[in-house]
Order: structure tokens, then C-alpha cells, then sequence
């Protein structure tokens, strides 16, 4: 038979040890939030569902951005154990400088919708990272201003190619004088892909008051508040809008670019040029023996065509196609800084994320950007000891087996 006592408080008071109470709800709901899956969960909740979901969907019946997480998730770490891992490095290079941080963030349209920060939020946290942020052509913050918010941060700038040639040489024009180190071409947008999503959503930019959501407002006063008390919500690189995004981008871009318009771009463009949407072999060696100075295999987060290629299966035989001539990035499915090793593990040189940021944005705004690094980069730093290696130099192939 046991014996037994009461503790006294002496004993009992080593194992009081209650969780500090942490009295603003957005860093409590941040310090809680430990992968980019629980960020999003936040952000379902804080943000209408028009707007989440034109984040978090994809084209049609979403079967390119379930197959590329899929694939992520499938896939076998193959670690090589007793290895001095006390010190690791995770810093790579991006076009000939040195990110402290094995990706960049991604550009992303109608930032401003996710959070009323916006792209000011999102350089600030690449500025403090060391990690690099390319603005889009359809951002809702000038270019000026952006580099205004982060004057010391590594800033590219996408071009969307739009019909009206001379307004895509007056942006690059205006990112060359305001700083912007590189121009990143998105190549996979002849028209707009069918995003079901946005309209059954019946998503517009800006939102319309409709009694949809009047009645949406009602269960997110916080986010209609910041949307109607702070600037207009206006794109950075058009004066306005007031239709659904398909319209805008079937009505501005065009789709009779081909491979001889990169000279046009070149005689705008003298900088660092990455061409983003490649995805297939042949079309990497296209780019490449044009004079692209890094390349994005990506399906544009599975947004344009459904089936599309996975880019993480393409990515090895591309890395071996022109891996010696020119940089080669990866996109599409990234959720984890696990996702970021294995990528860099079968051949890329960088990766881009952009769901798992804005993820963060709509939970917390700046804060929760800077969240969504924190937690990218102890996941990254976690898997790449656990592999066995210190720099990102050291992986590869042997770590990863693909399904």
C-alpha cells in the first residue's frame, strides 16, 4: 500500500509556475500561433471571407496547389547523423548578394486588402530579416513609398507586361530611381486563370458594400474599421478600379508578349532580371540562353492553370538543365521552413513564399509578418541539424527521397 501526504508549500511552490498573462490580444493570439497552418487559422477568423479566401485559394478546382503541398508533405527527409550541427547557417545567396534567410518574399497583389498595413508592414520585416521583398505591379502601395518604408531592405520590383508598353517602362523607370535592386518578370499571366473562389465571392477591389458585406462587416468590425479610417485603398501602379481581379488583369496585360519581347526589357532594364512562372525544362533553357539572371519555377501558387506542373517535382531536372548558368528559384506550396530545406535539398538556390506571409499579415499585420519568419526560420534551422548539416551549402539530394 502506498503512503501518502499532503505536499507541502514549500514542494508545491517549484511547480507554480503560471503562463504570463499576456493582456493584447494580437500577441497572445501571435506567441500562440507555432507553425504557418496555426497563422492561418488566425487569420480565417480576423478577416472577411472574400478576402482570405482570394489568399488562400487557387484556380479552378485548386488541384495544382493540393497537389504541390502533397507533394511537400510526401516527401522523406533522409538525415546523416554525428555531424558538428552547433552552429547553423542558413544564409544563401540571391543574385549575387547574401540573404540571411533561404527565401524572399514573394509578390503579392492587393496587399493592403489582407491588412491595412500592407506593403509598408511587409518591407519593414524584410528590411529588419535581411531577406529580400519583390513589390508587385498590383500592389496597393507606391513603389516610392514602399522604398520610403524600407530604405535599407533589398527590394525588387515584378512586372506584370501589360498592353500599354510605354506604362511598364515608366514603372521600371520609377523602381530604377527609387532603388529597387532587381526586376522580377511574371511570365505565366497571359490571361487571368478562373478563380472560383473569387467569384462565388463575388470579390472586388475595392470591396463593394453589398448586403453580403454589410452582413460580413458585422462579424469583423476591426478589419472594415481599418479599411474605411485609414488611405483609400488604390493600386500603386493605376489610378483605380472598380471590378472583379479577372477583368483587371484580362483588361491590362498582354497576352501577345513571346521570348523576343525580353530585349524590350532589357533597353528598360539593366539590373538583375529573374524571370518568375516557369514550367517546363525547355522553357528554363529559353530564359536562361536569353540572359535571365535567376529562374522562378513556379505555377503562380497554383492560381492560373489547374494541373499545372508541381514545381518541387520539376525542380531537379531544371537545377541540372541550367543550374550551372543561372540561379534557379522555387515556389508553390511552401508552408514550412521543412518545405525551404527540402527545396534547397533537391536543387534550388532560393525559395519564395507568399500565402505563408500573408498568412501572418492578416493575423497580426506587422507583427505577424515578422511571426511568420520567426517561425519559417527555426523550422529551417531545426530540419537542417537534424539532417546533419550547418550551411545550406551541404544539402543535398542524399537528404530528400521523393514519393
Amino acid at each position: 500500500m502506498t503512503d501518502r501526504q499532503i505536499p507541502s508549500w514549500s514542494e508545491l511552490k517549484p511547480l507554480m509556475r503560471p503562463k504570463p498573462l499576456v493582456w493584447n490580444g494580437t500577441e497572445r493570439r501571435l506567441a500562440d500561433a507555432l507553425t504557418i497552418a496555426d497563422l492561418r487559422t488566425v487569420a480565417r477568423k480576423r478577416t472577411p471571407r472574400s478576402v482570405f479566401d482570394y489568399t488562400d485559394g487557387a484556380a479552378e478546382a485548386e488541384i495544382s496547389l493540393r497537389r504541390a503541398r502533397h507533394l511537400f508533405r510526401e516527401l522523406e527527409f533522409q538525415p546523416s547523423i554525428l555531424h558538428d550541427v552547433s552552429h547553423v547557417d542558413p544564409t544563401t545567396d540571391m543574385i549575387g548578394t547574401p540573404s540571411a534567410l533561404p527565401f524572399a518574399f514573394a509578390p503579392t497583389g492587393f496587399t493592403r486588402m489582407m491588412n491595412h498595413e500592407g506593403e509598408r508592414a511587409v518591407v519593414r520585416v524584410a528590411q529588419r530579416r535581411g531577406i529580400p521583398y519583390a513589390l508587385s505591379t498590383m500592389g496597393t502601395t507606391s513603389i516610392e513609398d514602399v522604398a520610403a518604408a524600407g530604405p535599407e531592405a533589398r527590394k525588387w520590383f515584378q512586372l506584370y507586361v501589360w498592353k500599354d508598353r510605354s506604362a511598364g517602362e515608366d514603372l521600371m523607370a520609377r523602381a530604377k530611381a527609387a532603388g529597387y535592386e532587381a526586376l522580377m518578370l511574371t511570365v505565366d499571366v497571359p490571361v487571368a486563370g478562373a478563380r472560383l473562389r473569387d467569384a462565388r465571392n463575388g470579390f472586388s477591389i475595392p470591396p463593394a458594400l453589398t448586403v453580403k458585406t454589410v452582413v460580413d462587416a458585422a462579424t469583423h468590425p476591426a478589419w472594415w474599421m481599418n479599411l474605411l479610417t485609414t488611405e483609400p485603398l488604390t493600386f500603386a501602379s493605376l489610378s483605380s478600379w472598380s471590378g472583379t481581379v479577372a477583368d483587371l488583369l484580362d483588361k491590362l496585360f498582354d497576352p501577345t508578349m513571346t521570348i523576343a519581347d525580353l530585349e524590350w526589357i532589357r533597353a528598360s532594364w539593366d539590373g538583375p532580371l529573374i524571370i518568375k512562372g516557369i514550367q517546363t525544362v525547355a522553357d528554363a533553357r529559353r530564359v536562361t540562353d536569353a540572359g535571365a539572371d535567376a529562374v522562378v519555377l513556379s505555377n503562380h501558387g497554383g492560381r492560373q492553370l489547374d494541373r499545372a506542373p508541381v514545381p518541387l517535382r520539376l525542380l531537379p531536372d531544371v537545377a541540372a538543365a541550367v543550374g550551372d548558368r543561372t540561379q534557379v528559384w522555387v515556389d508553390t506550396g511552401i508552408m514550412s521552413g521543412a518545405d525551404v530545406v527540402a527545396a534547397l535539398a533537391l536543387g534550388a538556390d532560393a525559395t519564395l513564399v507568399g500565402r505563408a506571409y500573408l498568412y501572418g499579415l492578416m493575423a497580426g499585420g506587422e507583427r505577424g509578418v515578422d511571426r511568420a519568419v520567426q517561425i519559417l526560420e527555426r523550422e529551417i534551422r531545426r530540419t537542417m541539424a537534424l539532417l546533419g548539416v550547418s550551411t545550406v551549402k551541404e544539402l543535398g539530394p542524399q537528404h530528400v527521397r521523393l514519393p
